[in-house]
């Protein structure tokens, strides 16, 4: 039942974690919430596509409602915006936050964080509160302050950038002292940047009057949040995973009342979860009963409780998760001082967190005396502040034994900040002004506790860490000159200026990389779309449509104008390899990856590898994140480990047995990509490419393919949008009544399997054709949508009015449905494979076929044929109302719950649910990775991998796993190492090298996809090749030549040990003459 907990930990399809990491999930095993639901992104393409609509009346325009609300014009959500914030909140907690004010005390790196999050979340209104004026230390971490603002206000420097991330959230400054008046008028204040007396006095207050409370504060590399939503707060989703639900196959009539489940799924609860049920046969009172606790009993098994008075189960049901409110008691902070209740966060520091709960406390008594901070390696002011953590140790009754070290460690940094530990603490904490807003996930209880202490460079003295009046003396105070100095020089790949790459960028931009003799490079193919303003927060309303990559790198340009840092906007791939060479990657000091697709994450980590360069992989899933490190010849890399096969929705169940809204929405998807994609390039290659139908396969997809176009191009082809209308009603009769039809004349309702068993029973839901009915809303959608694509097809002008729709829909005469005998339709998965290569070929039929539209191929020519790629995120192209309205139609038939657009979008698009708050973490335990990097340590347990997961909340680090070792002889390789071969060799010089040098007979040998040499090739073949070099060969056998910028060939080989046993071995680096 813990299988599915660690999904997103083990599989790495989005978020590039790797799997079979025994140690780490024997600790997290039980701490993570249940289900991810995986969801591969799709490739985007640039928006090219307009409609030509001849009546646009009823398109709704979103705008800003001028009141700080999320709202649209509609009084709804503006989806556009919001779409995947919202499918990790969901509508009614982002509603309760669109009713909350928030304060945020305190404009220095750490609150801007702060701020900048919950903006971009979509509050109703934030207050920027601080007194302070700007220094050169906010500058190391405050990424909109500059140096023009030294002197000025923060909150007053800060607030016209701020108020720029969400035209929704009203947005204002102060510069009043925080006083009880103040925080009275807002339902959450956070406070950074205070004093204790402040915290507590506020805290008091705020716990007296129910307003929620947060207090986050950063001293260089230690960071801590403490919370308290008063007395009784009501958590109404404690973990945000979408609710499991399961068909079951008994229940006993008896005092524990055991269900049981269809063997093809397990049920994924969990002891204490609350189910209700609907569909029961026989056993009719528990459908809709009031939630019951369960007990698990087994995978497919478990109890809900005395059912011996209930009617006996006869068939069928479906149970249900439902989630029940939790109450949570918080203290308030002068009370939680003494008797902390400490959230972990890295279980290899599981007594540190106490330790900074003293240096915290005592920080605040070295302020109270000596006026300031203590200096960075300062013997006397260590030594005061290791007695003050002794003396609070002491005055709070901890009975703790002080850790000296460590308090010393906080002491010599305490004044300086970093970015990384100020996004970390500033993401983490805008996730709790969320919860504290909505009540949506369970909060932190009620400190967290967090440090990098791996970051600090030995050796660093009084000296090393003295301020400059630099934009890096925040950095310079906790890490020193000498690894500032190399941060500047530093030259990195930032693959991806999406939503971690926005933050990695501004995050890498106040840290300074490159600002000296470095360089930033970053690439990134896409445009810049409205849905991406809502995480992605160096971009505005006013960039859409421009390239990210530009947009990114002019933004942190003006964050920091000495960096370094240069926008290209390609894709990584073998097609770019001409532009990222050899002499490029060999140029680099490291990469960090922030992409969204596995393929190319892959790449990037094959690229790393072959330049044995230090990788910063990272990924997040709505709530859910983590960071992976990849270290030469040291760790595994990303590609170390694969996912398991993406699960499919069987053909049979598609076609003819859905059971849930994700087979109809996943059928729909196909429908439209039939009807509106395939089909319409079907038609425009034939018309336009003499030899299409010569690339396509003999046989019955080719003669499925031309009589598709005899309809399409001839008895369906469309005139006006008329008969758009018609073919549309059509498809609705055809998919929702005729196919229906057949169904059930093939299997009548009382239908029975060959054991006397109800054939429509378990997974197999009986459906009922449906007459269409103008005046049904979800039907006329569908006839709106469909009828609108087909225009687009044809470049018809399009017509959105619905009454114009119906009018002609209702006057069209549809003829009535005759069953037909003998018409086979596939129950199991192998007989619908069976029937799809049972299509018959008759090449006469394709000719006379053929020869019709020859005839008519010059009329065909003046066809302008447009192909509907998907396109999700425009919601004026009909894409997903055609999905959504087909969808809901089959559900309807089958008598599956409908899903409205938005959870349709989220399915057929498969959209990644994502939230700033997470990207803003992940990005900040990246950078604290990066300063290990620069600094090139070696030992793996300085390095922390991360999984953590804000809703629940749970954060776990460790270390990196290390390179599996392979052995020949007394040999040993891990997939760092390689043969490198220089030279213009001949093939038997290679021969004669791995034989003489390392005992080994090369049995194979190929480049790519093609083979060079084989033991079992012709004598006189293998002859031919030993003579030639090895470039030459190459290019032979590829048929290409080699390219100009191919520095060297990667060559796999195949050897033989002395015994004549298979070895492994690493790959050959052939280095070109």
């Amino acid at each position: 039942q813990h299988y599915k907990s660690i999904t997103f930990i083990e599989g790495k399809s989005n978020l590039g974690i790797s799997r079979n990491r025994e140690k780490d999930l024997l600790i997290i095993r039980h701490h993570m919430s249940r289900d991810t639901s995986e969801l591969e992104p799709v490739t985007k393409k640039r928006r090219v596509e307009h409609f030509n609509d001849s009546n646009n009346d009823d398109v709704e325009m979103q705008q800003s409602n001028g009141n700080g609300s999320t709202t649209a014009t509609n009084g709804d959500i503006d989806e556009s915006l919001y779409s995947r914030q919202l499918y990790v909140l969901g509508h009614e907690a982002m509603r309760k936050m669109a009713e909350s004010s928030i304060l945020v005390c305190g404009l220095g790196g750490l609150g801007v964080e702060i701020a900048k999050d919950i903006i971009l979340s979509g509050v109703k209104a934030v207050t920027l509160q601080d007194t302070k004026l700007t220094s050169y230390e906010d500058l190391s971490s405050q990424f909109f302050l500059r140096e023009r603002d030294i002197g000025k206000n923060r909150a007053e420097a800060s607030h016209p950038r701020l108020v720029e991330l969400n035209e929704y959230v009203s947005t204002t400054c102060t510069i009043e002292a925080v006083t009880t008046d103040l925080v009275s008028k807002f339902s959450v204040v956070v406070l950074t940047d205070s004093s204790r007396d402040e915290q507590l006095n506020i805290g008091d207050f705020c716990h007296a009057n129910n307003i929620k409370f947060i207090c986050a504060n950063t001293t260089g590399v230690f960071g801590n949040i403490f919370c308290d939503f008063g007395e009784d707060f009501k958590v109404i989703d404690t973990n945000g995973e979408s609710v499991l639900s399961v068909m079951i196959a008994a229940v006993t009539k008896d005092g524990d009342g055991i269900v049981t489940c269809l063997d093809e799924k397990r049920h994924g609860f969990e002891d204490g979860d609350y189910v209700t049920f609907h569909e029961v046969g026989g056993m009719v009172e528990l459908n809709e009963c009031t939630p019951r606790k369960i007990e698990v009993k087994g995978p497919y098994t478990f109890s809900i409780g005395d059912c011996s008075d209930l009617s006996d189960y006869t068939r069928g049901g479906i149970v249900t998760q439902v989630k029940m409110p939790t109450s949570v008691h918080f203290k308030s902070m002068r009370d939680a001082l003494k008797d902390p209740e400490i959230l972990p966060t890295d279980f290899a520091k599981w007594e540190q967190p106490y330790q900074h709960h003293i240096c915290y406390l005592a920080l605040v008594e070295f302020q109270k005396s000596a006026g300031r901070n203590p200096k960075p390696y300062n013997a006397e002011d260590n030594a005061t502040f290791v007695n003050l953590c002794n003396q609070v140790n002491d005055k709070y009754s901890l009975g703790l034994e002080v850790n000296a070290a460590l308090c010393e460690e906080f002491a010599n940094g305490c004044s300086g900040q970093l970015v990384g530990v100020q996004a970390f603490i500033g993401g983490s904490t805008a996730q709790e002004v969320m919860k504290a807003c909505s009540g949506k996930f369970m909060p932190t209880k009620q400190w967290l506790y967090f440090d990098c202490t791996e970051v600090i460079p030995q050796g660093l003295k009084e000296a090393d860490c003295e301020p400059s009046d630099s934009r890096y003396d925040g950095q310079v105070l906790c890490l020193g000159k000498e690894l500032n100095a190399k941060i500047a020089d530093q030259k990195w790949f930032v693959v991806g200026a999406g939503a971690i790459g926005c933050e990695l960028l501004k995050n890498f931009a106040m840290m300074g990389v490159g600002h000296n003799k470095g360089m930033l490079t970053v690439t990134d193919m896409d445009t810049i779309e409205r849905s991406n303003l809502n995480r992605q927060f160096l971009f505005r309303s006013w960039d859409v449509t421009k390239m990210k990559s530009d947009t990114a790198c002019n933004a942190v340009k003006e964050m920091n104008p000495d960096i370094n840092v240069t926008s290209h906007q390609n894709r990584v791939g073998p097609e770019t390899e001409k532009v990222y060479t050899d002499s490029f990657f060999a140029d680099l000091n490291g990469v960090a990856n922030a992409l969204d697709n596995v393929d190319a994450r892959s790449y990037m980590d094959r690229r790393c590898v072959y330049y044995k360069l230090p990788l910063l992989e990272s990924g997040t899933l709505g709530t859910k994140g983590n960071v992976q490190i990849v270290l030469p010849h040291i760790t595994e890399s990303y590609s170390s480990s694969q996912d398991p096969p993406e699960k499919t929705i069987p053909m049979c169940t598609l076609k003819n047995f859905p059971n849930a809204i994700e087979h109809t929405i996943q059928w729909a998807r196909d429908q439209f990509e039939g009807l509106f994609t395939k089909t319409a390039e079907n038609c425009h290659k034939f018309i336009t490419e003499p030899k299409f139908l010569e690339k396509q396969k003999s046989g019955g997809a080719l003669i499925a393919i031309l009589e598709g176009l005899r309809k399409d191009l001839g008895t369906d082809k469309p005139d006006d949008f008329t008969d758009c209308i018609r073919w549309a009603r059509m498809l609705f009769e055809e998919n929702f009544h005729n196919t229906i039809a057949q169904l059930l004349y093939n299997f009548p309702p009382d239908q029975k399997t060959s054991s006397g068993a109800p054939f429509w029973s378990g997974p197999k839901r009986c459906p009922a054709a449906i007459n269409f009915d103008a005046n049904n809303s979800e039907h006329l959608d569908f006839v709106v949508a469909a009828a609108n694509l087909r225009a687009y097809n044809y470049s018809i002008p399009t017509n959105r009015s619905r009454d114009f729709i119906k009018g002609h829909v209702t006057n069209i005469t549809v003829p009535p449905f005759k069953p037909r005998s003998g018409v086979k339709i596939a129950v199991t998965e192998a007989e619908a494979e069976n029937m799809n290569n049972d299509e018959e070929s008759d090449s006469d039929k394709a000719k006379s076929i053929l020869g019709e539209l020859n005839a008519k191929m010059d009329q065909l020519r003046s066809l302008n044929i447009q192909v509907a790629d998907f396109e999700k995120d425009d919601d004026t192209n009909f894409h997903m109302d055609f999905i959504t309205a087909c969808s809901n139609a089959r559900a309807s038939s089958y008598r599956i719950a409908a899903a409205n657009k938005h959870k349709t979008k989220l399915i057929a698009g498969k959209i990644i649910p994502a939230i700033a708050t997470t990207t803003a973490v992940v990005a900040g335990l990246v950078s604290i990775e990066m300063y290990k990097m620069i600094q090139g340590l070696k030992d793996v347990e300085k390095y922390k991998n991360a999984f953590l997961n804000l809703a629940l909340p749970f954060y776990a680090f460790s270390e990196p796993i290390l390179a599996p070792k392979n052995k020949y002889y007394d040999v040993e390789w891990t997939l760092w190492d390689r043969y490198d071969i220089q030279g213009d060799i001949t093939l038997q010089e290679l021969l004669d090298i791995f034989e003489n040098e390392h005992k080994l007979e090369i049995s194979m040998l190929s480049q790519g996809v093609c083979m060079l040499y084989a033991f079992f090739m012709p004598a006189d073949k293998r002859k031919e090749r030993c003579g030639m070099k090895l470039s030459a060969l190459v290019e032979l056998v590829t048929k290409k030549k080699l390219p100009a910028h191919k520095r060297a060939l990667v060559l796999e080989i195949c050897c033989n040990d002395s015994e004549g046993e298979d070895v492994d071995t690493p790959y050959i680096n052939y280095s070109l003459p």
